[in-house]
């Protein structure tokens, strides 16, 4: 896949985030931003999979523990939202987390718990462990 398909489906999610994030603004509980972002990439017809259940590996063996990614997104994009005053690193390590378990390279972290929209684009090579 090229890069400009991947940054297409990334800055289609984001649009969808800013556009509920102009709507609703700031102040509500995550679960609300989490309700209206499915709306809003179901009607940009952004496939996605929703509280999407991450498998955890140890050494080769599957934990009973899972993750839950708020999105899953295209198959490939990892979204997770918050609605906190500020986003601290333990969110961004979450991301980087869920990318790890599921080997997948892309996740974006939304946090409309502020005025503005905060957003990070959190990117993982294969490489990684």
């Amino acid at each position: 896949m090229k890069s400009e398909e991947r940054d297409a489906q990334t800055y289609g999610i984001l649009g969808a985030a800013f556009e509920v994030h102009r709507y609703l603004r700031n102040g509500f509980l995550e679960g609300v931003y989490q309700d209206a972002l499915a709306i809003e990439l179901a009607e940009r017809d952004i496939p996605f999979i929703r509280e999407a259940a991450l498998d955890v590996q140890y050494k080769g063996r599957a934990l009973n523990s899972q993750f839950r990614a708020d999105f899953v997104c295209f198959g490939s994009v990892i979204l997770e939202l918050k609605a906190v005053s500020r986003l601290l690193p333990q969110h961004e390590a979450q991301v980087i987390n869920y990318l790890k378990v599921t080997g997948l390279t892309r996740g974006l972290l939304l946090n409309f718990g502020t005025p503005e929209l905060q957003h990070r684009r959190l990117v993982r090579s294969n490489r990684q462990r």
